[in-house]
Order: C-alpha cells, then sequence, then structure tokens
C-alpha cells in the first residue's frame, strides 16, 4: 500500500465519491479514490448507494446538470457533514 492510501480517510474518500462518480477528478485522485473504495467495504457500500442515487436523479432530471454556485455549495455541505460526522 502506498503512503497517500494510508493518509486517504473514508471521510475523504466519501466527501470526494461524486467527483469519482462524475469523472471530475484528475488521474492520480481517481486511482487513489477506486483504490481506496476497492478494499474498504464501508466506502464500497457507500459508493455503491451514490452510484444509484446519481442514476436515478439522472433517469428523472434528464441528465441536467446543476448549477455550479449549487453544485460548490453541497460539495461544502458535504465535507463539512462527513468530517463533523468523523469528529464525533
Amino acid at each position: 500500500m502506498s503512503d497517500d492510501m494510508e493518509d486517504l480517510d473514508c471521510s475523504a474518500v466519501l466527501a470526494d465519491v461524486w467527483l469519482l462518480l462524475d469523472n471530475e477528478c484528475d488521474q492520480d485522485a481517481k486511482a487513489r479514490l477506486e483504490e481506496h473504495i476497492n478494499r474498504c467495504s464501508p466506502c464500497i457500500e457507500a459508493y455503491g448507494l451514490e452510484e444509484k442515487l446519481k442514476s436515478l436523479l439522472n433517469r428523472k432530471c434528464g441528465g441536467e446538470r446543476a448549477p455550479d454556485s449549487l453544485r460548490a455549495r453541497l460539495t461544502v455541505e458535504i465535507r463539512t457533514s462527513f468530517t463533523s460526522v468523523e469528529t464525533d
């Protein structure tokens, strides 16, 4: 396991899972996220749920893209939520 993988915790992976699902991360980040997800049962489960949610949203919303300002606010909220869960 690389040093990068040892430093990558579940909250960081789950905060960035939508970047992975939307193919919005660089190749290095994608590889780190996928490696962690593939070896971490809770993250595999969470990734699967997020993937299903994304698929459902795409079907129901016709593939429309959220405004960048909304996406940015949601990203901050998700990261904040996962960080606060980890500290509790």
